[in-house]
């Protein structure tokens, strides 16, 4: 369970970066998200899970 909660609050802390950082570039990044056809984002999405699971994987061994 701690070790969800601190996946959890890192995954916090970098996504607090991106709006304290370039608030600018997060709203455009977001906008250009929501253009896009599910067809185009669901992939990319799932790649994203299947790295994020490669790397839990890593890091646990």
């Amino acid at each position: 369970m701690s070790d969800l909660l601190a996946g959890l609050g890192v995954a916090l802390v970098l996504e607090g970066m991106l709006w304290a950082l370039a608030p600018d570039m997060a709203r455009r990044m977001l906008a250009e998200m929501a253009s896009l056809a599910n067809t185009r984002l669901q992939p990319v999405a799932l790649g994203v899970v299947a790295f994020g699971v490669f790397i839990v994987w890593l890091a646990r061994g």
